[in-house]
């Protein structure tokens, strides 16, 4: 017997039937996005559990602002970008770029630690909100800081100003692929726990080389690096 929590499908004996919110990961300043109920059901067999999908993610929308809330130029030391020096000659490894505020790599993954984040077009109160982030734990990256606001952005590369109380140091993941088998050990013959789909978020608790152990729905299991958003293609963790 099969059942889904969020995007995951595990494979159980029974469970009662759960009832969760599902919605974009971000959605323009302004729109209210609907909210939609769906419950999951036990079903009767494998393979008779409806798919459920993300909702498609929103183009970014066009500025209509009025004359008092004109687009503030940012200065250039809050436009810092994630530049990776030159590699060196021989076997010298090129060297880290930290944030002048932290002192912590840049870039470098965290996550929303609020349910409900407002983007902004620059590092302070007075500028406008372009997005507002509606996922709990979602996977960010940031690219810059000033002060106590950091430049993120999520997988599609939507992104901003957020307050850093905001952000979270805990690691997650979003899954990337269509589909992707969570698996008991980090193995091709390994026994599926769950069937993830494109969109599911889970904790980052440890990475290979090519594996990544997530908890996810009360759940821990192995999942393909490669079909993950949230961690880097040679980064491990221990």
């Amino acid at each position: 017997m099969t059942f889904k929590v969020g995007q995951f499908l595990f494979l159980a004996a029974s469970i009662p039937a759960v009832a969760l919110w599902f919605g974009p990961d971000h959605v323009p300043a302004g729109d209210q996005a609907e909210s939609r109920i769906a419950a999951f059901v036990p079903a009767a067999s494998a393979g008779t559990v409806a798919e459920l999908r993300p909702q498609p993610r929103p183009d970014r929308p066009e500025a209509a602002e009025t004359a008092d809330a004109a687009e503030v130029l940012v200065p250039a030391a809050m436009r810092q970008t994630a530049v990776t020096p030159a590699p060196a000659p021989g076997p010298v490894a090129a060297a880290v770029q930290r944030g002048p505020v932290t002192n912590l790599p840049l870039p470098r993954y965290v996550s929303l630690k609020a349910s409900e984040g407002n983007v902004r077009r620059g590092p302070s109160l007075s500028h406008r909100i372009d997005w507002v982030f509606r996922h709990r734990d979602m996977p960010l990256r940031v690219t810059a800081e000033y002060g106590n606001w950091r430049r993120i952005e999520d997988r599609d590369g939507v992104g901003g100003w957020v307050h850093y109380a905001l952000i979270s140091g805990v690691r997650t993941v979003s899954v990337t692929a269509e589909r992707a088998e969570l698996r008991a050990r980090p193995e091709e013959d390994a026994p599926v726990i769950a069937i993830a789909q494109s969109g599911a978020i889970g904790r980052l608790d440890q990475c290979g080389r090519d594996w990544c152990r997530i908890v996810a729905g009360g759940e821990r299991g192995w999942l393909r690096k490669s079909a993950l958003w949230g961690v880097d293609p040679d980064e491990t963790l221990e």
